[in-house]
């Protein structure tokens, strides 16, 4: 499965995530206002998409209405104070990503 990871900026949440678990899927990350923000391109490669806070789900509707609708966006609830492969950042995602694999259809 093809798992992109979208945070703000592409450098902390989506980044460990992508690290924690490319051993699981195949992982990419990007960020939405990043240098090089989040593609269309990166949008379509994705079987699923998981974002770490519910708004940034609403903001890629808004970016990409065409493929918002073809695509499972999941959001993890994890808001943007920790550091890239910060020891609770890697705990929450853990967390939060077995409880989000259950619910994917």
């Amino acid at each position: 499965m093809k798992v992109l990871f979208i945070c703000n900026q592409g450098k902390n949440r989506s980044r460990t995530a992508s690290e924690i678990f490319k051993d699981k899927f195949k992982t990419k990350f990007a960020g939405l206002y990043a240098e090089a923000p989040v593609s269309e391109r990166e949008i379509s490669w994705a079987d699923i998409i998981f974002v770490m806070e519910d708004w940034q789900r609403s903001e890629l509707g808004k970016r990409f209405p065409g493929l918002y609708l073809k695509k499972q966006i999941i959001s993890l609830d994890i808001p943007d104070i920790y550091f890239f492969n910060q020891p609770e950042l890697v705990e929450l995602l853990k967390r939060k990503m077995d409880e989000a694999i259950l619910t994917i259809h």
